[in-house]
């Protein structure tokens, strides 16, 4: 089974490096998981990827909107909130220093965990699939 991680546009020392994610896909399949990305340019384009995600195919998400965050908050009407509240499967957010929300989020179904670590990618994400990992496991 899968975990999907989203991320919207980031500043290049928060993105996902082809090394990163190739070092997070032996990670996940060490455990029998996949990892896939899907990178989102747009708010509407991240927003729907959350509303089509699948628990029969996806098991965990990893969303990490970048500077996607601050539009989310400028534009609810984009429906974020409300496709997170109807995801059907955990998630953990990765945010930079730099898109941090200006207060938790207020949806009923919240993430299990936000990552924020100031420019330094590997860290967060790896963070974020050690999340992903051990509650799969459990």
């Amino acid at each position: 089974m899968t975990i999907m991680i989203v991320q919207g546009p980031h500043a290049q020392a928060s993105s996902l490096s082809r090394e990163l994610l190739g070092q997070l896909k032996q990670l996940a399949l060490a455990a029998g998981r996949t990892v896939e990305v899907c990178t989102c340019v747009g708010l509407r384009e991240f927003v729907a990827r959350v509303r089509t995600a699948r628990p029969h195919s996806t098991e965990f998400m990893v969303l990490a909107p970048g500077t996607l965050a601050q539009q989310s908050r400028l534009h609810p009407e984009a429906g974020l909130g409300d496709a997170l509240g109807a995801l059907g499967m955990p998630y953990v957010e990765v945010q930079d220093g730099e898109s941090l929300p200006e207060q938790a989020n207020s949806f009923e179904h919240g993430p299990l965990a936000t990552v924020v670590v100031n420019g330094d990618a590997r860290t967060s994400y790896s963070i974020a699939l050690g999340i992903a990992l051990k509650r799969l496991a459990a």
